[in-house]
């Protein structure tokens, strides 16, 4: 099982501790920083934010993620003396065909969404596509953003939801805690101070999805996938002013103000479309046992300490 693999390391409460507050140093900051601000400050902070370049904005915004990827992997693999294979699959190796399925899937969905929305009214979404500045922004973004999401994905729901899920011996408090979590780290985003905390319900959404996704299928690697589109189609398709970070992408949303349309496509996605891609992953991979999955307790007789030091 998914959550198991963690007895496969050193899980020593101070090596926990050490690794959690090292790399979620960064959330924990912003998180801060973005409630002790005043209203005049966080509109120069966003006002600063905005005046930077696309190209060199997404730069600033996903280089950390690169140190960030690389010291949660050092300390999982020398701290906790595990494999990083043992953080990604409970399987004996990385599927990648489920990577590259979730990928086209949440791709496809999100084409035909935008393309099904644009035709019934694009009054606010305007022609923005530059070819040598997308192109730009398309290599930059294939190169930068599986270091950001690969960090959030093996943080969240790899090495917290395995750490909250032996601690507490069950699946569903991890589950929970892990996605609420991930949607508070999100709160200093721009699209929350324009739009209000509503945002949160669709971060917070997304979380649980990513959530049920690695618990059923016992691997982050629908995750990794979903994640990775998601992303790539927020900065290649469509930008915003008030985007977390604004790209040249194809097509800018002009409709600074009313924000309620976007909020409904949340509210959408969130109740429609969700549920829809877990019921394709269902029929796909087989899921079963949605129950013991999600809620069950943690059986530790089931554990393996057998570890393949060597497997990265």
């Amino acid at each position: 099982m998914y959550i198991n693999q963690a007895y496969k390391g050193d899980n020593t409460w101070w090596r926990v501790l050490i690794t959690t507050l090292l790399t979620t140093g960064i959330f924990i900051a912003n998180f801060i920083m973005f409630f002790l601000m005043s209203k005049e400050q966080m509109d120069e902070v966003y006002k600063k934010m905005g005046d930077i370049h696309g190209i060199k904005s997404l730069i600033i915004n996903l280089s950390p993620f690169i140190f960030l990827l690389a010291l949660l992997f050092f300390l999982v693999r020398f701290l906790h003396k595990r494999s990083i294979l043992s953080l990604t699959t409970s399987r004996s190796r990385v599927d990648y065909k489920r990577i590259f399925f979730s990928f086209g899937l949440i791709v496809c969905l999100t084409i035909v969404g935008f393309a099904v929305s644009y035709s019934f009214d694009n009054s606010q979404i305007i022609w923005n596509f530059n070819p040598l500045r997308f192109t730009v922004l398309f290599i930059i973004s294939i190169a930068m953003f599986p270091f950001q999401i690969g960090f959030e994905e093996y943080l969240f729901r790899g090495f917290l939801m395995q750490q909250i899920g032996i601690a507490v011996k069950n699946r569903w408090f991890p589950l929970l805690f892990t996605s609420v979590v991930f949607g508070i780290f999100h709160s200093a985003n721009p699209e929350v101070y324009k739009m209000g905390f509503g945002v949160m319900a669709f971060y917070i959404g997304t979380g649980f999805l990513l959530g049920i996704m690695t618990l059923m299928d016992e691997s982050l690697e629908l995750a990794l996938g979903f994640h990775l589109g998601n992303n790539l189609m927020a900065a290649l398709l469509i930008t915003s002013d008030f985007s977390a970070i604004q790209t040249d992408a194809i097509f800018k949303y002009s409709g600074i103000e009313n924000s309620n349309d976007i909020l409904n496509e949340m509210i959408v996605s969130i109740l429609i479309v969700y549920p829809i891609i877990l019921f394709i992953f269902a029929k796909k991979y087989n899921w079963t046992n949605w129950s013991r999955k999600l809620s069950g307790k943690i059986d530790t007789s089931d554990t393996t300490t057998n570890l393949n030091v060597n497997t990265i």
